[in-house]
């Protein structure tokens, strides 16, 4: 697709792990998510990356890892108990989607 300038772009697909040729697209936006909302409880909670390793139960570079961005081999249910050790709670809905083909959706 072009603008008026000729510049070409190409919409998203809504997911920029599928639209850069990730192999499990939403299984990494789901990690994206969970590494950002515990980026943020560490930082509301002002914990140190020390502090906040011996509360999650993961090595401090791990932490460091993940608030550098680099989650990919942390698992989902790693980040959830972080989350959950960190004093958050993690809500899980399932319901019937409008296309034939359902969609993977963090919210909140």
């Amino acid at each position: 697709m072009k603008t008026e300038n000729n510049i070409e772009f190409e919409r998203s697909s809504g997911n920029v792990y599928k639209d850069l040729g990730y192999k499990k697209p939403n299984e990494m936006l789901i990690k994206a998510g969970l590494a950002a909302k515990i980026s943020q409880a560490i930082r509301t909670l002002r914990l140190t990356q020390d502090e906040a390793a011996e509360i999650t139960g993961v090595s401090q570079d791990k932490i460091s890892n993940l608030l550098r961005g680099n989650f990919s081999r942390i698992s989902e249910k790693k980040l959830m108990n972080c989350l959950i050790n960190l004093g958050y709670d993690i809500e899980i809905s399932v319901k019937q989607a409008t296309t034939s083909i359902g969609h993977l959706l963090m919210a909140g």
